[in-house]
Order: structure tokens, then sequence, then C-alpha cells
């Protein structure tokens, strides 16, 4: 019976020995993060930033902190490996925050930022987590400072006075041309009122020689018969 007892505690130590190591090599490192969800910014911004808050149990190690962008469908990784000029990423983990910042903001910029925050070095699936994702939107349209708008109008003015110009070149020889064609309309009416006039002169010459010549035929008198004796030229 002894034997046997001291054989039941071997296997009870054994078997807590194996929980206990179980108990500590299963990893339990969670992470949760919350970000706003809607984040709307004036035309006249040109930097904002976009903060994200976590909270961390069970983890050990730095985290690694992740920023995506989702636009128009597509989808790409912030500072990864490196930061550009136009995004830099700020974080904490003694304040549990992880903060994006944005510069030279432009409309473009307008999208979902989704957070991750993620410990490299723990297996767990609760360790790797992302945010629910803060809508961007930059209002209006670009606004031109007055640098910018000079360009605009001094080529606006050159257009203006290019198309009065050539609607002045237009109308001027429009005018012209009507006046020369009107010209030579009164010039040719002019010359065939000579002709129809010179020719109205001849004819009625024509008439008044023929109306003479005919009456003097007509008019001769008929007791006079031709005498013989004298030579007439007819």
């Amino acid at each position: 019976m002894a034997p046997f007892n001291k054989c039941k505690v071997v296997l009870v130590l054994e078997f807590n020995w194996i929980l206990y190591c179980v108990g500590h090599a299963v990893d339990t490192c969670k992470v949760t993060i919350s970000q706003h969800p809607f984040k709307e910014v004036d035309h006249s911004v040109n930097t904002v930033n976009i903060t994200c808050s976590f909270s961390v149990s069970g983890c050990k190690g730095s985290p690694q902190m992740l920023w995506f962008r989702y636009r128009d469908f597509t989808h790409e990784a912030l500072c990864t490996p490196e930061c550009i000029e136009k995004f830099k990423v700020i974080g904490s983990l003694s304040d549990n925050s992880a903060l994006l910042q944005i510069n030279k903001l432009t409309v473009n910029d307008s999208a979902i930022y989704i957070c991750g925050i993620a410990f490299s070095n723990s297996d767990s699936h609760t360790s790797k987590q992302t945010g629910g994702g803060t809508i961007l939107v930059k209002r209006g349209s670009e606004k031109y400072s007055t640098e910018e708008y000079i360009p605009m109008i001094v080529l606006s003015s050159l257009l203006f006075l290019y198309s009065t110009t050539i609607f002045a070149i237009f109308i001027f020889y429009k005018s012209k041309s009507k006046l020369v064609k009107k010209t030579r309309k009164e010039d040719e009416k002019g010359e065939h009122h000579k002709n129809m006039s010179g020719q109205t002169v001849c004819r009625a010459i024509v008439q008044e020689l023929y109306k003479k010549r005919y009456a003097q035929d007509h008019h001769q008198p008929e007791c006079l018969e031709p005498d013989d004796t004298i030579y007439q030229n007819r």
C-alpha cells in the first residue's frame, strides 16, 4: 500500500508540473485598439493628426505600430519600412497611444486610415490587431493663394485682349468688304445707267430721223409725175 501511495504522489506531482508548464507556455498576449470613426478638416488645414489608442494585456516587449490607408478600392501601407516626408508616426507604449501625422494635406488625402499594433514576439492571434479605421475628409476645394491667382488673372486678361483684337479685325474686314461690294455695285449701276442713257439717246435720234424720212417719203405730192427729161438721182 505504501509503494502505491508513493507512486500516486509522484504522478500527482508530475501532472501538476505538466499543468504548470503548460499554463505558462500558453501565450495570453491580447491587444485592443480603438479609433475615432470620422475626422473632418477645413480646406485651409495643411497638417492633421489621426490618433489611435490601444490597451495591452499579457504581452512582452515593444509593439510595432503600423498604419494603412484605403482609398479608391486600393490600400497601401504607410511608413513601411520608413516614413516619407509627408507622413510621421508617433507612438508611446506608456501612454498606449499611436499617432499618424499627415503633412501637406490635400483633398486627395481623404481616405480611411487604419491603425495596427503588433507584438512580433508573440504567437497569439490576439497579439496583432487593427482598429476600425478613421475616415478623413478634407472639406471643399483647394483654395489658391493670391500669388497662385496672379498667373491665371494675367492669362485670362491676355486671352480676353486677343479675342477682342481678333473680333475687331474680323468686324473691320467684314465692314470693308461690304463697303467695297456696295461701291462696286453702285459703280456698275451707274455705268449701266450711262450705257442705258446713251442707248436711249441714240435710239431716240434714230427714231426721230426715221420719222422725218418716213414723213418726207409719204408726203410727196401724188400729182407730180416724174419728168423723164430731168435727171433724178435716186
